[in-house]
């Protein structure tokens, strides 16, 4: 199962149990910001991204798009001898403050993991930690909001151009507090650019939406969705208006893009989606014809759960997840949460006939933990993820070019033998046999979150297509289901059966989460493009991945990207200054190519 399920299957399973009810205009502009926060602290492997751009207010601007970077790497910048904060009042107070509410929005994440994980599930008690999480939620909403943010981001910002009058251009404590304000003054506008009035439009429309979507997908009616569906797009646009501004070369479209990949302009995406659709199309069409398909007996038969455990255990530590700074649990659904950046937490899932998800799961998770556990200390948000299409690449770095490697079956395949291989349970296949089931296609899937690597990136395309065309006015909310049918056709010639099946089958849109999708796929190719680079600079990586060595391919990681944060504004200028060039598909599909060419026995 893939795990880019994570987020969705949080937010469906908490629909499906709690009824929606649609609030009152009097309550509904607090209840918006705690529906909103009290959904990004379950979203499973999603949570530290949200919880990282919502309840840090970390959103970069969408001018960004066209910003150079900001020089990140202490290497890059002279040696500061200069403490701004003793230069600055103001610049010391709005530290204090914004510090403040991260340690409000960790307490929240202390409730929340206690609430997923380890408290009881009845109605009661859930209800009861929801009214806690949604007071500290207001808290932190009020005290970011506050007219005092705004006056001492200027005042700040005053003192600063004038010590730069003074001081070096290039000096590293003098860039990082300019980077700082940038990001406070962007966040603090559009947190209080929006109206009451729209604020608790978006809060009722986020409530009856999300419903109408559990219903019209249980009844297969997109039909009756599709007024609601409508108004979601509308309100977005309405949004996105507000938060863009003047600046009406940017798209309503890529300032939507911005709240989720900020930097990243619609049209940057549709060069990059361009290439890859171009590519995967005929390829997937040969690769399907192919005789040769891999066995999946490796993957099923009876596992013990604990054993399960505990191999996943062995191998996340292995590979660099930090136990001293965070713990592995249990959960329904696989999820990472920063508690702060010294107690990082992952779960995991099991079943008892098979183990593939667990483990994968617990790769990934770890992925984004080992990010989230190397971030810098100033419990500011310049020391968050970057982007979700940043995060997302970390996790799939682990997964995907460590753990559905052949390398790492060598390594990971006595692991596992010493796991399963029982005497009622005879798990006695090869590091080759492995690698093959773990990498199989399904060619016939309709469903995005289950497909395999080879053809989610169509899935993922299908979607950018649909709402930036709908945005754009070019697609009509009610022609979506045709257009969606046709783009599965062409794109994995798959017939849609229903839409439950088909465009009912995503929760994102219901939320107002347009934009969000493209992450999934930037944060593929991201990764693929790290993974050549980290071989070029260790040459000998399978190797090391074979003995199970993986401390300095951890350590390239962390250099390259996890103590950056927000330093660099967009993920094209971080691999443009740490690999040499911005992000480049043609690795994601060699690497796909290198994969699956031999695996199916293509030309």
């Amino acid at each position: 199962l893939s795990n880019h399920n994570k987020y969705i299957q949080a937010r469906q399973q908490y629909s499906n149990t709690h009824p929606t009810t649609v609030p009152s205009s009097a309550t509904a502009m607090i209840l918006s910001f705690k529906k909103f926060a009290r959904a990004s602290l379950i979203l499973s492997a999603r949570h530290v991204l949200i919880s990282a751009f919502v309840t840090q207010r970390s959103f970069a601007s969408s001018a960004a798009a066209h910003m150079t970077a900001t020089t990140a790497a202490a290497d890059c910048a002279a040696p500061s001898t200069i403490n701004f904060e003793e230069h600055s009042k103001s610049y010391n107070d709005l530290l204090e403050r914004l510090r403040e509410i991260t340690h409000l929005n960790h307490a929240s994440a202390v409730l929340n993991y206690d609430r997923q994980v380890f408290m009881p599930q009845s109605d009661r008690p859930q209800s009861s930690r929801g009214k806690q999480l949604a007071v500290l939620a207001t808290i932190a909403h009020q005290k970011s909001t506050d007219p005092i943010i705004g006056q001492l981001i200027e005042e700040a910002t005053a003192d600063l151009t004038e010590l730069l009058k003074t001081s070096p251009a290039d000096d590293e404590a003098l860039l990082t507090a300019k980077r700082i304000l940038e990001l406070e003054k962007d966040a603090y506008t559009k947190s209080t650019c929006i109206p009451n009035e729209l604020a608790a439009r978006k809060a009722s429309l986020e409530a009856s939406a999300n419903h109408a979507w559990v219903k019209a997908r249980q009844s297969n009616d997109f039909a009756s969705f599709a007024p609601a569906l409508k108004d979601c797009f509308d309100t977005a646009a309405e949004i996105a208006s507000l938060q863009r501004g003047d600046n009406t070369d940017v798209s309503l479209y890529s300032q939507m893009l911005d709240q989720f990949e900020m930097g990243m302009a619609s049209s940057r995406i549709d060069e990059l989606f361009n290439q890859v659709q171009s590519t995967l199309v005929p390829f997937i069409a040969k690769v399907r014809a192919s005789d040769d398909v891999p066995s999946l007996e490796a993957l099923s038969g009876k596992f013990n759960i604990d054993a399960q455990k505990k191999a996943c255990q062995k191998i996340v530590t292995a590979i660099g997840f930090d136990e001293g700074h965070g713990r592995i649990d249990v959960s329904v659904h696989p999820f990472t949460m920063s508690l702060s950046g010294a107690d990082v937490r992952i779960t995991s899932r099991f079943s008892d006939d098979e183990w593939y998800q667990g483990l994968m799961g617990t790769i990934h998770e770890g992925g984004h933990a080992m990010y989230e556990q190397n971030l810098g200390d100033t419990e500011l948000s310049i020391d968050s993820a970057l982007s979700m299409g940043v995060h997302e690449s970390q996790s799939l770095f682990w997964e995907r070019h460590i753990g559905k490697s052949k390398a790492f079956y060598e390594w990971a395949q006595p692991i596992l033998m010493e796991a399963f291989n029982t005497d009622d349970n005879k798990f006695e296949y090869s590091a080759e046999e492995l690698y093959a089931a773990v990498n199989a296609v399904d060619f016939d899937n309709l469903i995005r979150v289950e497909a395999d690597e080879l053809t989610y990136p169509l899935h993922v395309i299908l979607r950018y297509n649909i709402e930036r065309d709908v945005v754009a006015g070019k697609l009509d909310v009610a022609d979506i289901p045709a257009r969606w049918n046709a783009d599965m056709k062409s794109l994995l010639d798959i017939d849609v059966p229903d839409d439950t099946k088909g465009c009912l089958q995503d929760i994102h849109w219901s939320c107002l989460a347009i934009g969000y999708f493209p992450t999934y796929l930037l944060g593929s190719m991201m990764a693929a493009q790290l993974a050549h680079y980290c071989k070029a600079a260790i040459p000998d990586m399978d190797d090391k991945i074979k003995a199970g060595e993986f401390d300095e391919i951890r350590n390239w990681l962390t250099k390259r990207v996890h103590t950056h944060g927000k330093r660099y504004k967009s993920l094209d200028d971080l691999l443009l200054a740490e690999v040499g060039e911005e992000l480049n598909p043609q690795y994601f599909l060699d690497y796909l190519k290198e994969k699956y060419v031999p695996l199916y026995k293509v030309e």
